[in-house]
């Protein structure tokens, strides 16, 4: 999904001004990682407690750089959710401390969750690459940087987000409430475990709710560590209650439970469906959905060819290709397409893929068996098709889930590879003659979630960014992403919008209350 305000050596190249944002953190010392960190939160946590599974069943959590088993999670189920609804809605009760805590006091525990996280730094860290594969620079500087600045901002939004007086006809004293939604379901994806974790829990907690949230099955253990570091912080019982759990069992219980007030979803389009169909059959919850992708990447013929390679490259290969708005529909403008397929397939031969923790490692393993037998089925699919394999295409390792870095030329609108998404590093170049043509051909999907344009007219930069459907256009630059920017899909990639201001909106009712007075003066 990302880019923070940070980047490692190779990907910092390109115009000085586009590189500024990303020196400071970059510049920043890494600790040597510890590959084999000791595995501290495996249970459930309700309550402030760790619970066995109410079952006692437990799942194998893996590494993917081996296929070997880390340890045993406890398994959550209905059960289990039931259990942390119950102490969630606990929490929430009138009079609770939690419904009684000033705002502020609200961020000043989400400061000091932050503070604990970055205490803990680099043990998470490596506890992210141990569970997901990606390499540990990026663990470290990406990923653990940007959830403190998650939380930090939304701290700052806890006193800050409030109503209104309004100058109602009459003698009324009018006013709006900006109230918490109650319990929030919150299901996690496994691609940015972490991260994930905090653009939900930030803006939920902010704004005074209490959370029942699922993490991934494939990437339990840092946000299970989380869940320590939010008892340390302060946060009462019940506020926070994290189950590890499969979506079928665990997510379709948060899905249709008839006491959560509201559900958050970041997964695949197809769960999405399935998601906001079990809200509207149970209690018509509140739904945000944060879906799939087929992002365009459109390369002008007057674009910074240098700069938009790179870009290119890393839009698409960040994160082992494993990011919802990756950059996965590349249109390049004809008279420019032969030099970039060239120098696009040479960045992708050069890549180095391999150990996660090597600092010299810039791709990781996928991060389980499923998804890599799924990606190299689209890499056959893709060759049946007709498009040209230039580069890759096979496994990069005779153990763990490796995929060699795959480029696809002479790609059609029309083959699979182009309309669905592969979830890897496989790069698919397409080749277009005019603005009009590219931007009918971009919004030709299914997906709206994110696109970018690299030119270095700004006339033609604002054309095609106002002409594309995507809830994200970037403009010579991709994975861009603040705490302080809303992210969203538009079509089949979403509804709602997270961070920023407008993530605060899905968390909160409005309630409007008018009081009859004698006399109103203006």
């Amino acid at each position: 999904m990302l880019r923070a305000a940070v980047c490692v050596s190779r990907l910092c190249r390109g115009p000085a001004a586009l590189r500024a944002p990303f020196s400071a953190a970059a510049a920043s010392p890494i600790p040597a990682p510890n590959p084999r960190p000791d595995i501290a939160c495996n249970k459930i946590f309700i309550n402030n407690e760790w619970h066995d599974a109410v079952s006692k069943k437990t799942f194998p959590t893996i590494n993917p750089a081996t296929g070997e088993v880390i340890c045993q999670v406890a398994e959550g189920d209905k059960a289990d959710v039931d259990k942390a609804v119950k102490a969630a809605k606990a929490a929430f009760q009138l009079g609770s401390p939690w419904r009684r805590m000033d705002a502020s006091q609200r961020g000043k525990l989400l400061n000091r969750l932050a503070d604990l996280i970055e205490r803990d730094r680099a043990y998470l860290a490596a506890l992210e690459t141990l569970d997901n594969g990606k390499p540990y620079s990026i663990s470290y500087l990406v990923d653990l940087d940007m959830v403190v600045k998650c939380l930090r901002y939304f701290a700052g939004w806890s006193d800050k987000f409030h109503g209104k007086t309004i100058p109602l006809d009459g003698d009324f004293f009018c006013y709006t409430r900006h109230e918490p939604v109650g319990v929030c379901g919150q299901i996690i994806p496994w691609n940015f475990p972490l991260l994930m974790q905090a653009w939900k829990l930030g803006p939920a907690l902010a704004t005074g709710n209490v959370v029942v949230m699922k993490v991934a099955e494939q990437t339990p253990l840092s946000a299970l560590y989380v869940a320590n570091l939010i008892k340390e912080a302060g946060f009462p019982p019940g506020v926070v209650n994290i189950i590890p759990g499969y979506g079928p069992t665990a997510g379709a219980a948060i899905s249709s439970h008839m006491d959560i007030d509201k559900v958050a979803f970041t997964g695949s389009t197809e769960v999405g469906h399935m998601v906001q169909k079990a809200a509207a059959e149970s209690n018509l919850k509140r739904v945000t959905l944060e879906l799939g992708g087929k992002s365009p990447n459109i390369i002008m013929s007057d674009a910074d060819m240098d700069w938009a390679v790179d870009q290119a490259h890393f839009a698409l290969f960040f994160n082992q290709g494993q990011c919802c708005c990756a950059g996965s529909r590349t249109y390049v403008q004809e008279d420019i397409y032969e030099e970039f397929v060239e120098r696009s397939v040479e960045k992708a031969k050069n890549r180095v893929v391999g150990n996660p923790f090597d600092f010299k490692t810039e791709q990781g393993p996928q991060v389980d068996e499923e998804q890599f037998k799924k990606i190299l089925g689209c890499i056959n699919t893709g060759k049946q098709e007709g498009a040209k394999l230039l580069c890759g295409g096979n496994p990069a390792a005779d153990r763990g889930y490796f995929i060699q870095p795959t480029v696809f030329g002479d790609v059609q609108d029309n083959m699979t590879i182009a309309r669905e998404e592969i979830f890897g590093p496989v790069m698919q170049i397409l080749k277009f003659k005019t603005i009009e043509e590219v931007i009918e051909r971009a919004n030709d999907s299914k997906y709206g979630l994110a696109a970018a344009v690299f030119t270095k007219d700004f006339d033609k930069a604002n054309y095609v960014s106002h002409g594309l459907r995507a809830g994200t256009v970037w403009v010579n630059c991709y994975n861009v992403f603040g705490a302080q920017a809303p992210f969203g899909g538009y079509k089949a990639s979403g509804n709602g919008r997270e961070l920023g201001e407008y993530g605060l909106e899905a968390y909160v009712e409005v309630k409007n209350v008018t009081i009859k007075v004698p006399q109103k003066n203006s």
